[in-house]
């Protein structure tokens, strides 16, 4: 779902919020009569997304040991066990997943709805959760996160530098920017930049090696690429003034699951790296790395494009508008090399 800042996603049936107190005073409340109770059921929906007293603590910003402790205390107003817990995981039992699937829409209701008033404040405020990869964050995002906190200072930024796919509603978070080929369609996204794949050498290496003319010379190189589960280390190009494209097999000394590794390898005059844009563009500019057959043009190495993506919801958060608005503004100047 490509969306602009003001675009809501596909239909929504919110859960009634008279279910909470419906559940409540039917069972929990039934042996206590006391609110105090709705809090403790909060955290048991936190505890069922997040899948471990740790993530739950962390998610909620208290302790482990205080999240334990409200789930005990509901166990016994209850009457009921809620959670199995394990030394790997924490499971709900059946009445724990019945109470959190009656309860946790209209959480979302109250979470959306408190949302809508702090934003009538005016200023942004409050935590977003941003998760990204190393590189992705290190190289691009951690600056304009930094010009960001200073025009924004009622807003806090939570960054997750994680390569791994993680799930945003599942895990807790608010963003995600990922560089990638297509957004999910079950998510609002908004296209931040284009990207390209560089292949790069170091003036010592490329003295050393010769110039290439063709990319079937890289077979006899020492190659320094990005692994792929499965696959067998393939560079494609094509000519950037047209005509038929080459995949040549590589391989070399290094290969690594991070981009600034292999920029890093390249520097120190180890090999060709294949890499993107981002991670090579300070060492193309300063003349420690050069760009390695510019007359041909790297084919579905890395994706082409870098997004802002999150999980869809009927209010988007103040917080969360303009720190996206913020890296699209800053990063509207990008090159569109794809």
């Amino acid at each position: 779902m490509v969306a602009s800042l003001g675009t809501v996603g596909r239909g929504h049936k919110p859960t009634d919020v008279k279910a909470l107190f419906v559940l409540v005073n039917n069972s929990v409340m039934a042996k206590t009569h006391n609110p105090e109770w709705w809090g403790h059921l909060h955290w048991l929906t936190v505890l069922a997304t997040q899948g471990s007293f740790t993530a739950a603590a962390r998610r909620l910003g208290v302790s482990k040991a205080a999240v334990s402790q409200r789930i005990a205390e509901l166990e016994r107003a209850a009457g009921v066990p809620l959670v199995r817990r394990t030394t790997r995981s924490v499971r709900l039992t059946d009445a724990g997943q019945r109470l959190v699937d009656e309860v946790a829409g209209a959480y979302a209701e109250i979470e959306q709805g408190w949302a809508r008033v702090r934003d009538l404040a005016g200023q942004p405020s409050g935590l977003v959760r941003m998760t990204a990869p190393v590189a992705l964050a290190r190289q691009v995002l951690v600056p304009l996160l930094v010009t960001f906190a200073q025009a924004q200072p009622r807003v806090r930024v939570e960054l997750d530098l994680s390569d791994r796919l993680v799930s945003l509603a599942a895990e807790g978070f608010d963003l995600a920017v990922r560089h990638t080929h297509a957004p999910p369609d079950t998510h609002v996204a908004w296209r931040l930049c284009a990207t390209r794949s560089v292949l790069v050498a170091s003036p010592a290496f490329v003295q050393r090696q010769g110039a290439l003319q063709h990319p079937a010379q890289l077979s006899q190189c020492p190659c320094l690429h990005y692994p792929r589960p499965g696959a067998r280390p393939l560079w494609t190009f094509e000519p950037v003034h047209g005509g038929e494209r080459v995949t040549v097999p590589v391989q070399g000394p290094l290969a690594a699951t991070n981009s600034e590794a292999l920029r890093d390898a390249a520097l120190a005059g180890l090999g060709v790296a294949l890499v993107p844009d981002f991670s090579a563009r300070a060492a193309l500019a300063a003349g420690t790395l050069h760009e390695v057959l510019p007359d041909w043009r790297p084919v579905d190495a890395f994706a082409p494009s870098i997004w802002a993506i999150r999980p869809w919801t009927p209010h988007v958060p103040a917080a969360v508008a303009a720190l996206v608005a913020h890296l699209r503004a800053a990063l509207a100047d990008a090159p569109d090399q794809a």
